[in-house]
């Protein structure tokens, strides 16, 4: 059975999608099968791997409001072992539609549970709000990652996240844990970046993963040729960062399936 991990913080511009599509890639790279959801109406995820989102016939939206079987959404990306549930704009109306559902917030879960057994890993890349589809993607997952950038308001609303995970757990999924912190857009040339490493590992400790993801100008330029940035240049440092960071996660759940060593 598949792990699901949603990716989220209500702050935007953190590096979620980045995170979820790189992640994703690397492990693919790793051989393991990966799925990602693009839950976000944005659908950053989905042109980012390479898909045009005006061709994109069936969506997560058709998922958890028409009860369309995920199975029929599901694109094969570039990276062999990388699939992915697109997004559309049209997410942006489905808690509205979703208000008057029966557990309006176990949706994504149901759908979830109906391939997860396909899947070594199911990351869920969450909108930049705490609203009901990201509620819903809390209430679906085994764990969240929850980026932080290394910028100055870094743990501004990291409070009002970890109390919405803390009532999810009281209430809806007691078995969600938090994977881990990821700093983001790190530099360590710059004094900011140092010192809001030092303070969420101050707040954190052990809770933050080793691996940083650097700022990197082929990381920025993945996206807009629609590749993970393992595909687009895997000797990057952007690239290298997701390959420790996938290697990172493996080993905090004992799955680690080859030989660390650097993939050139």
């Amino acid at each position: 059975m598949g792990k699901v991990i949603a990716i989220a913080n209500q702050k935007g511009g953190v590096g979620k999608t980045t995170t979820a599509i790189n992640l994703a890639a690397s492990l693919a790279v790793l051989e393991f099968k990966v799925l990602l959801i693009d839950a976000d109406p944005q659908a950053n995820a989905t042109s980012g791997v390479g898909f045009d989102v005006r061709n994109v016939k069936t969506s997560i939206y058709e998922c958890v409001v028409d009860d369309v079987d995920p199975k029929n959404t599901i694109l094969n990306t570039n990276t062999p072992g990388f699939d992915l549930i697109p997004s559309h704009i049209d997410l942006v109306g489905a808690e509205i539609e979703m208000l008057n559902m029966p557990n309006r917030e176990k949706v994504l879960k149901l759908v979830i549970e109906k391939i997860r057994n396909d899947y070594d890993f199911i990351f869920i890349d969450c909108s930049p709000s705490l609203g009901l589809i990201t509620v819903n993607a809390l209430t679906a997952s085994d764990s969240v990652i929850i980026p932080v950038q290394c910028e100055y308001f870094a743990l501004e609303g990291l409070g009002k996240l970890l109390n919405t995970i803390k009532i999810i757990q009281s209430r809806l999924n007691p078995e969600l844990q938090i994977e881990g912190f990821l700093l983001t857009m790190f530099d360590s040339r710059l004094n900011l970046s140092n010192q809001v490493h030092d303070e969420v590992k101050k707040h954190f400790q052990e809770m933050v993963f080793e691996s940083l993801i650097t700022r990197n100008i082929r990381l920025s330029e993945a996206p807009s040729y629609g590749l993970p940035v393992v595909s687009y240049d895997v000797s990057s440092k952007g690239a290298q960062s997701y390959l420790n960071l996938a290697r990172e996660l493996l080993q905090k759940n004992k799955m680690t399936k080859m030989d660390h060593k650097e993939i050139v």
